[in-house]
């Protein structure tokens, strides 16, 4: 028996664990999927093909002897914004990026659960944008339609997971960048809590808006992902209190109080809902309803929250601006936000990273009176390839706000939110909508998702094979 990756993450495992299948095998196969995808896709920014099926190999000698382990022998991978001992972190930059020597803590954890890395996929440069594209590797493409972004900044790891090239992935969001590649890739992006899994050698990615996460195309993959990559370094500054993802994803969320907020946080730009999917998310809501669970349309006291994400943005990117080997390299949208970033990065972002807790009391209180929100993803089907690329800095980030206005407030509170599928629109593209909740809410937030997806059953839909391979459909 051969068993694809697309059979999913839990399911891998557990036919490794029981022999079915060897970890040389699958990854081998892995290995074929990715070379097929590569002009049709173009996920991964390094693929770790020796050192890959070597740790395959170790892993069949460990199940060969009894050793079990949550992903002993499961190939995943992880975004290019995380260091894997031995290759370039890149993060969608152009230049000679020297090999790291350690494993970040995220990467690290993967390890021990057993997960065998087989490479690191494509992001656009230092993750600013909901696209995955540049002149450092080129254009990742969506299965769906591989004339659409897969959205970003997680895009390499969204197509990679949607068109089953690997079973699961990490990814980083610090403005919605794994929930919106999931809603435009059909696939669940879990957004944990801020430290819940590491950014270590980075304590604060982004001054603390970006966190890694989760993708993959069910509930439980994705919430198994999150516990093997979750935990901490020891002087990570933050290490909120432990909670069990993976028993939620069994257990009755219980009646709730879900909030449908269908309008935007303030934005400088005039943002327009698509009428498609505002009609996905509130069929979503209807579900939700029949489910048993009360729902009303309520809107978080955003308040000016966007004037405390620019400065902690774009003080993240003249951090990295300044690692890169050739600054000169980067596109000038980003020297431009590091420019502004260090600007903003005295007082302004002090007073940024005040706020926070004022911001965590008065949309706290919003979860007196209700346990979760349901909101849009994006407020757009996925962009076109191409979209964005002769923009100017300014034009970019109104593009930018117009796609995706609805995800980026989570990351300056610092607290979870899951993507669901939500259906499709004209053209077969996919839509997404998230879930959102309170500090350290991880475990109700995929307790419903769970239920949601027991009842809808979106792992069944599938990307077309002629979108995601250079060879006939079979």
């Amino acid at each position: 028996m051969t068993l694809v990756p697309a059979a999913g993450l839990a399911e891998t495992a557990r036919a490794l664990a029981e022999g079915e299948v060897s970890s040389r095998t699958l990854v081998e196969e892995t290995l074929a999927r990715i070379q097929e995808s590569r002009t049709t896709l173009n996920a991964f920014r390094v693929v770790r093909a020796e050192a890959a099926l070597a740790e395959a190999d170790a892993a069949d000698r460990k199940l060969a002897g009894g050793t079990r382990l949550p992903l002993l022998g499961v190939p995943v991978a992880v975004k290019d914004d995380m260091d894997v001992a031995g290759e370039p972190t890149a993060f969608g930059c152009r230049g000679r990026f020297p090999a790291v020597a350690e494993d970040g803590e995220a990467v690290r954890r993967l390890r021990a659960a057993g997960a065998v890395i087989v490479g690191k996929t494509n992001t656009c440069e230092l993750g600013q944008w909901p696209f995955t594209e540049g002149p450092a590797f080129g254009e990742t493409r969506n299965p769906w339609d591989t004339g659409r972004t897969p959205g970003g900044s997680s895009g390499g790891s969204a197509a990679a997971v949607a068109a089953g090239l690997v079973p699961a992935a990490l990814g980083s969001d610090g403005a919605g960048s794994v929930r919106i590649p999931a809603a435009w890739t059909h696939l669940v992006g879990i957004k944990p809590q801020r430290g819940r899994i590491s950014t270590w050698p980075r304590g604060e990615s982004f001054q603390g808006i970006t966190v890694n996460g989760t993708l993959a195309r069910t509930v439980g993959d994705a919430a198994l992902l999150l516990a093997a990559a979750t935990g901490n370094h020891p002087d990570d500054p933050h290490q909120p209190p432990a909670v069990d993802v993976l028993a939620a994803v069994d257990r009755e969320p219980g009646r709730l109080r879900i909030a449908l907020s269908l309008k935007p946080p303030f934005t400088a730009v005039r943002v327009r809902l698509d009428p498609e999917v505002r009609a996905r998310v509130v069929e979503l809501a209807a579900e939700l309803a029949a489910l048993g669970h009360v729902v009303e349309e309520a809107d978080p006291p955003y308040g000016q929250i966007g004037l405390t994400f620019v400065p902690r943005a774009t003080a993240g990117i003249a951090e990295w601006a300044d690692e890169v080997p050739d600054p000169a390299l980067l596109d000038p949208r980003t020297r431009g936000a590091a420019r502004l970033g260090r600007l903003l990065g005295g007082p302004p972002l002090r007073a940024a990273r005040r706020a926070e807790a004022l911001l965590h009391r008065r949309v706290g209180r919003f979860f007196e009176s209700y346990d979760v929100i349901l909101a849009p993803t994006t407020a757009t089907a996925p962009l076109r390839i191409g979209a964005m690329r002769e923009l100017g800095g300014w034009a970019t980030d109104r593009a930018i706000i117009a796609a995706c206005p609805y995800a980026w407030p989570w990351n300056v509170l610092g607290w979870p939110g899951v993507n669901v599928p939500a259906g499709f629109i004209a053209g077969g593209l996919p839509a997404g909508a998230q879930l959102l909740g309170p500090a350290g809410s991880e475990p109700l937030l995929v307790s419903l998702a769970a239920q949601l997806e027991g009842r809808l059953r979106w792992y069944e839909r599938r990307p077309p094979r002629t979108a995601v391979s250079d060879s006939p459909a079979v």
